[in-house]
């Protein structure tokens, strides 16, 4: 049914994969709570970024390999700046272009390109895996990644199949420019304006405890989390907020840990009586 969130507020605590779980509780009816975990900044060192533009444009990659439409867009902005953005298009467009996910098609088409190829699983393993098909022996490869992740399995698999990958990492995450968003929401938990928080990954959990620690909102945290359903979607932050003495009231059935089995789950619990939670140790 479309509408068994009806009437709800979900907290969600955005990362990149955020927007199709936002997606999907609208769908469900529920208002969503947008909670940005960082903001994003150019690369605090352009010159790494502009010398890789500048290798684009003087030798052109055979292929180009795009992990966020964000990378993208930051790219063509310094390039635009530096007066080179015309070069860089026209170097890219002589390139094979392979994108992770629709997102960075969409950053190609705004320069009036188009990538080749898109992987079924917007991931690094579906890169992997749509790369894997191809024979990139002797070819130069560029490859934009996004900064707070390991990208050593898939520079290494390109490595493996023969590929020369030249690398660039055009922006930063700047986490505490959004703490003030999270003590927001610790204050919305609080106050009882959130009926559930949705956690999907582990890293949400410890961000949450940091900033509720760093700005003296640990009590707030403390208050938000008995007075608001916490739902995890499986056994990693289930296992984080245990570390932290939280609890899971809310996890997908028959271990089913993906979105849509939460928001199952979610609507099933959130139709019923909200229990009375209680943080573990804390007064009933």
């Amino acid at each position: 049914m479309a509408d068994r969130l009806n009437g709800t507020r979900i907290l969600i605590l955005e990362t990149r994969e955020e927007a199709q779980f936002s997606k999907l509780l609208a769908e469900q009816g529920a208002e969503v709570v947008q909670c940005p975990m960082f903001t994003i900044e150019d690369a605090p060192d352009p010159a790494p970024v502009e010398a890789w533009i500048r290798r684009a444009i003087d030798r052109p990659f055979d292929d180009l390999v795009l992990m966020t439409g964000e990378g993208l867009r930051r790219i063509v902005k310094l390039a635009r700046a530096r007066g080179l953005d015309q070069a860089l298009v026209a170097a890219l467009a002589k390139s094979r272009k392979f994108t992770r996910g629709p997102k960075p098609g969409k950053a190609l088409r705004e320069i009036s390109l188009e990538a080749q190829q898109t992987t079924e699983k917007p991931t690094t393993e579906g890169v992997i895996e749509m790369l894997d098909k191809l024979d990139l022996k002797g070819h130069r490869l560029g490859l934009q990644i996004y900064p707070d992740k390991d990208h050593g399995a898939l520079t290494s698999a390109l490595a493996a199949q023969g590929a020369e990958v030249d690398t660039v990492l055009p922006y930063a995450y700047d986490s505490k420019a959004a703490d003030a968003n999270i003590v927001a929401a610790i204050d919305d938990m609080a106050e009882g304006r959130i009926d559930s928080v949705a956690l999907t990954n582990l890293g949400q959990v410890r961000r949450l405890i940091e900033a509720a620690k760093a700005h003296g909102s640990e009590a707030k945290l403390r208050a938000g989390f008995e007075r608001t359903l916490i739902a995890s979607v499986g056994p990693a932050v289930s296992g984080e907020l245990a570390a932290h003495g939280l609890r899971t009231d809310i996890s997908p059935a028959d271990d089913a840990y993906f979105m849509r089995p939460l928001i199952s789950a979610m609507a099933a619990a959130l139709a019923e009586k909200r229990p009375a939670g209680q943080w573990p140790g804390g007064d009933a």
